[in-house]
């Protein structure tokens, strides 16, 4: 194996950005999946996304790693740094963006400045960001979960939630009124009433605390006491933050019915899967006392919800009844779809071919599942275009010992797989 070996965060493959087509612009596949240990021979060329480069605490082999400030790169390696060329194996690369739901995890926005810096915010969402600098942190945080949820859902679909280094972040799919763009104001709004409802019942925000609402004694005989999530506010602050937008260019396009309906769907995610948590009390454990609390959903059931919403999504078209504009689905003889349900107004394109007018990156690169039937195989991954394939080499954690005391010796396992990759 070579002596350079490059890290990448999975994140960064095998999605290739198309800022970054360019010549000279590749970089031999020596990749190591740092949390999985796995090592990949220089096998083909990759072409590099926009990055950050990062630098470990220790060997690539461990788990830990140290942030060191330098800034966003594009496919050159850091030359201008006046970084060795190629890299040495200690530097890491991960993608980075420059937008709100992509502002580094140390940033905070804590000055009204930092609103009009944002890009991406119509002015009166600058407005409320000045008017809710402590907030500001928690909606970053959400459209940060609402990126990687998307992401994890889509994994294995021809669209995979990619994100580019430009406005709209998730491209111009986005802009069009497709089910994908149903999903991603889902995801949003739900981010964002999720972040800030999570903020508020961890003491982070003075403007809410725990929703003192839910209190005294339960039909089922236990007592409401602890810390409810006070998921009203973070439902509230969502719609006035993130539904802001549609509302200030008229809620009467179709457009814009389809984006209110989706992110009010993404919100109902929340509120109707809100589950009780309970504690016991007693002697030993016993449970002569119970009191309990209300709590959101784990994110990842929020996003399962609006995934099971996106494949039955309902193709919608304007109506007017009396002097309303409503969406109505467009084939009468489906029954009409729930404040739950995502709405779409355009068909998808079929994400195979690289096609920057319309926003698709396609799926050449993508790696695909020789074995599998479903959207993930690579007879519909690649869209019939064939496959490549080429044997790795896997290194992992075998035999594992715990030594007194305290830490965990294991032995390295090498062992051959194939990876497949659409071509």
């Amino acid at each position: 194996m070579s002596s350079h070996v490059w890290a990448r965060h999975a994140r960064c493959y095998p999605r290739a950005l198309p800022a970054c087509a360019r010549d000279g612009s590749s970089l031999t596949r020596h990749i190591v999946l740092h949390r999985a240990s796995i090592l990949l021979s220089p096998i083909k060329k990759w072409k590099f996304c926009p990055c950050m480069l990062r630098k470990p605490k220790a060997a690539l082999a461990q788990d830990q790693q140290l942030s060191i400030s330098l800034s966003p790169k594009t496919c050159d390696g850091g030359a201008e740094y006046g970084l060795p060329q190629p890299l040495p194996p200690n530097l890491l690369c991960w993608c980075h963006g420059r937008y709100l739901a992509k502002l580094s995890s140390v940033g905070s926005i804590s000055e009204e400045e930092t609103c009009e810096k944002l890009k991406g915010l119509i002015q009166r969402q600058v407005q409320m960001c000045k008017r809710n600098l402590e907030v500001m942190d928690s909606v970053r945080r959400g459209a940060q979960l609402a990126i990687e949820e998307c992401q994890y859902q889509f994994r294995n679909r021809r669209w995979n939630c990619s994100t580019l280094d430009t406005l709209p972040v998730f491209g111009k799919v986005v802009t069009q009124g497709t089910r994908e763009a149903a999903f991603v104001y889902a995801i949003s709004s739900a981010g964002v009433a999720f972040a800030v409802t999570r903020a508020c019942s961890s003491g982070e925000l003075d403007k809410c605390g725990c929703d003192r609402t839910v209190q005294g004694g339960s039909p089922q005989g236990f007592q409401w006491s602890g810390c409810s999530d006070n998921i009203a506010y973070g439902v509230a602050f969502s719609q006035s933050f993130v539904d802001i937008r549609e509302r200030s260019k008229g809620a009467s396009s179709n457009r814009a019915l389809m984006n209110l309906h989706n992110n009010e769907a993404g919100r109902k995610a929340i509120l109707n899967n809100m589950r009780v948590e309970c504690k016991c009390h007693g002697v030993s454990g016993s449970c002569e006392f119970k009191t309990c609390w209300k709590a959101m959903p784990p994110f990842r059931k929020v996003g399962n919800v609006l995934k099971e919403k996106f494949d039955g999504a309902t193709e919608v078209e304007q109506s007017e009844i009396g002097s309303t504009k409503v969406l109505v689905p467009k084939n009468s003889q489906f029954k009409p779809h729930t404040d739950e349900d995502l709405v779409y107004l355009d068909s998808s394109p079929d994400f195979c071919d690289h096609d920057l007018k319309n926003g698709v990156l396609g799926t050449s690169g993508r790696q695909c599942n020789k074995t599998s039937k479903a959207i993930d195989g690579c007879e519909l991954m690649c869209c019939g275009r064939g496959f490549h394939t080429d044997e790795v080499e896997v290194v992992e954690r075998c035999s594992c010992k715990f030594h007194w005391c305290c830490s965990v010796k294991c032995k390295p396992c090498h062992r051959v797989v194939e990876i497949h990759t659409c071509r």
